[in-house]
């Protein structure tokens, strides 16, 4: 089974690469910490067609699957894009109806499938919240939110409070909440996977340019150890994602398996990544001042949201029978 990409995949990726080398710098990462949220990439996105890749062309959008889905939300993740894309992108726009609006333009939808604590609550338009197998959608009004203090501020985290009504419920097929779920947790997969990659680029900038003892650090045998480890992680992990992209894509009968295999590897990945470059980096790496911590503390952050390592090895191995 072939796994790789088209040229057309791979046009758009670098397409959306340098969009956001250009829009989504390590300042803007930084802005978002202190709550001002740029929505001038955001929207630079949705004219690009990236927001509603897997809306259909009916409804105005790409019609596209996950398999293009899973590279630009890798390029996201390198960034340090702090919007919700993947909650927008990749599991909400896809399941409104024909009728809602919010399907087109560049609306902020958030949702709780990833965990209690919801981030850019504050900043959403719409809300995608669940009880049991229901979906329910939300307008701004609807909800109370308490904001919270998280290691990764740029997410802008909050607790969202509501009440479930007639009027809100978007659908209580459990099979479409399963799958709202998987397309979540593989889109943080690749958002982990491409900010493993951003903090070995780093890294590895670091390494070249700091000198000790006459040369640079990166020539010590150690730190090449250090890195190419962190590679061998990343390595093992961005294939993972691209086969549950395909799953998920195609609706393979092993969707949720391999969906988790990619975000346990991946969370994996992006951790052992963040504590070389620490490693390498030195005392300088736990500064505010470094670009370092912007990607390490959104791994710490994404590691954990839309079920932690330990949740999806115990997904798989509940589908291996062991």
């Amino acid at each position: 089974m072939f796994f790789g990409f088209d040229d057309d995949q791979l046009a758009f990726r670098d397409a959306v690469h340098d969009l956001l080398d250009k829009q989504c710098p390590p300042e803007t990462v930084r802005a978002a910490w202190d709550g001002d949220l740029d929505r001038g990439v955001w929207q630079s996105l949705d004219d690009m067609g990236v927001l509603s890749l897997l809306v259909p062309e009916d409804r105005g959008g790409l019609g596209l699957d996950e398999r293009s889905m899973v590279l630009l939300l890798e390029e996201t993740g390198r960034a340090g894009l702090p919007h919700p894309i993947v909650d927008t992108a990749a599991v909400a726009l896809p399941l409104l109806p024909p009728e809602d609006g919010v399907g087109g333009g560049s609306a902020l939808v958030v949702t709780d499938l990833a965990g209690r604590n919801v981030s850019c609550a504050a900043d959403a338009d719409r809300f995608l919240l669940h009880r049991g197998s229901e979906l329910h959608l939300l307008e701004p009004d609807g909800v109370d939110l308490e904001p919270l203090e998280t290691v990764d501020r740029a997410r802008r985290a909050s607790r969202v409070r509501w009440a479930p009504t007639a009027a809100t419920l978007l659908t209580d097929d459990p099979g479409v909440k399963a799958l709202a779920f998987d397309r979540g947790a593989l889109g943080a997969a690749a958002q982990l996977v491409g900010l493993g990659q951003r903090m070995l680029d780093i890294t590895v900038g670091y390494v070249t340019e700091r000198e000790q003892f006459g040369q640079p650090v990166g020539a010590f045998q150690a730190v090449k150890h250090h890195l190419a480890d962190a590679l061998k992680e990343l390595a093992f992990a961005r294939p993972a994602v691209h086969r549950a992209a395909h799953s998920v894509a195609v609706g393979a009968d092993t969707r949720a398996r391999d969906v988790s295999m990619a975000k346990a590897m991946a969370s994996d990945a992006a951790r052992y990544v963040g504590r070389q470059a620490l490693q390498c980096h030195g005392a300088i790496g736990y500064t505010v001042e470094a670009d370092l911590h912007l990607y390490l503390k959104r791994a710490w952050a994404l590691a954990v949201a839309w079920g932690d390592a330990a949740w999806h090895r115990a997904r798989v191995g509940a589908a291996l029978g062991i």
